[in-house]
C-alpha cells in the first residue's frame, strides 16, 4: 500500500511550466496521495524557474515542496539522482517538467507498481517527440539491449515510478556518470510496463540536442558495460589471426615457386605480416588493459555527482549528503 508519494521533477529551463506542472499534480493526486511529496531539482536553469519556485514555495505553503537549486547544469540524469536522494515517498515518480506525460497517468503508473513489481516504465501508442529525438531513443534502446541486457520489448522511458527498496539501492551508486535505467536494471528483474497517454509538448523545445544525445549514450555504455573494450580485444585477436594466416598464406605460395606473389616487391610480405600481427597484439593488450582501466575508472572518479547551492521549502530540514 502506497501511504507517501514522491514526485521527482528534474527542471531545466521550465519557467512557463513549472508552476503549472506542480499544481496540477497535486490537483489530480491529492484526493488519492494525502502525503504527497514533490522533489523539484533545478539543473542550472537560466531563465526565471528559480524565481517562480521560490514565489511557488511562498503561496502554497499546504504543498510539502523540496527544492534542490544545483550549482550548475549536471544533466538530467544527475538531477533525477539528486531528487531521489532527498525522496522519502513509499514510491518515488519521476516525471519531466515538459507536460507531455500527464500528471493523471501518475495514477496508472502507482497502480500497476502495487502489483508487485519494483519499478514500472510507461510506454506509448505513438510518442509526440521530434524524429531526432526518436531515432535517438531508438539508437539507446539497441544499445540497452546489448549492453544492459535489457528486456525485449521494455521501454526505457523518463516517465516511470519505483518502490523505495529501489529508490535506495539506485542512490547507492556514487559515480559521476549515473544512468538511472542501467542502475535499475542491475537492481531488480521485477520490473513492469503501463500503457499511458503521451502528448506534445506544452512549449519550447526538447533540451535533448544531437550532442546530448550522443552525450547519453557514451554515459551509459562507458559506464555500465566494457563491452566496448571486449570488443577491441577481440578484434586484435582477430587481426593477429589475419596476420599469421597471411603469414601462412606467403611461406606456402614461396614454398610452391611464388605463385600469387607475381609483381610484389621483395620485402612487402614480411613487412605486411609484421605490422598486421604486431598491431593486432597491441590492440588486443590495449583492450586488455583498458578493461582493468575501465573498472578502476567506474569504481574511483571523484568528480561530484552533483552540487546543491541551496535548499528550501522542506528539504532545509534533510540531512545533505556530503556527495
Amino acid at each position: 500500500m502506497i501511504n507517501r508519494l514522491s514526485i521527482v521533477i528534474p527542471i531545466h529551463n521550465s519557467e512557463s511550466t513549472i508552476v503549472q506542472l506542480v499544481e496540477l499534480c497535486a490537483k489530480e493526486l491529492s484526493s488519492k496521495y494525502p502525503k504527497l511529496e514533490f522533489v523539484l531539482v533545478n539543473d542550472g536553469s537560466a531563465d526565471r524557474s528559480h524565481e517562480l519556485i521560490l514565489k511557488l514555495l511562498n503561496t502554497s505553503t499546504e504543498l510539502d515542496i523540496k527544492y534542490l537549486n544545483l550549482a550548475r547544469n549536471f544533466g538530467e540524469h544527475n538531477a533525477v539522482m539528486c531528487g531521489l536522494r532527498h525522496s522519502n515517498g513509499d514510491a518515488t515518480v519521476i516525471i519531466d517538467d515538459d507536460f507531455q506525460n500527464p500528471p493523471k497517468e501518475i495514477i496508472k503508473l502507482v497502480n500497476r507498481l502495487e502489483d508487485g513489481y519494483d519499478v514500472v516504465y510507461s510506454y506509448f501508442k505513438e510518442k509526440k517527440h521530434s524524429r531526432l529525438r526518436n531515432l535517438g531513443s531508438k539508437f539507446n534502446d539497441r544499445i540497452a539491449s546489448l549492453m544492459l541486457s535489457k528486456p525485449d520489448g521494455l521501454y526505457l522511458s523518463s516517465f516511470k515510478v519505483m518502490n523505495r527498496l529501489t529508490a535506495r539501492a539506485v542512490c547507492e551508486y556514487r559515480g559521476p556518470f549515473p544512468y538511472i535505467d542501467g542502475l535499475i536494471l542491475r537492481s531488480t528483474t521485477r520490473i513492469g510496463t503501463q500503457l499511458c497517454e503521451h502528448h506534445a509538448r506544452a512549449t519550447g523545445e526538447s533540451n535533448y540536442t544531437f550532442r546530448k544525445l550522443i552525450s547519453l549514450w557514451l554515459n551509459m555504455v562507458t559506464s555500465f558495460s566494457v563491452l566496448p573494450l571486449r570488443v577491441a580485444s577481440l578484434l586484435g585477436l582477430l587481426m593477429s589471426g589475419v596476420g599469421f594466416l597471411l603469414a601462412l598464406f606467403f611461406i606456402t605460395s614461396w614454398a610452391v615457386g611464388g605463385i600469387g606473389l607475381e609483381g610484389i616487391p621483395r620485402g612487402w610480405a614480411s613487412l605486411i605480416v609484421s605490422i598486421t600481427i604486431f598491431s593486432g597484439i597491441q590492440l588486443m593488450v590495449l583492450g586488455m588493459v583498458g578493461e582493468y582501466i575501465g573498472r578502476v575508472f567506474m569504481t574511483q572518479n571523484m568528480q561530484p555527482q552533483f552540487i546543491i547551492r541551496s535548499t528550501h521549502g522542506t528539504a532545509t530540514a534533510d540531512i545533505i549528503d556530503d556527495i
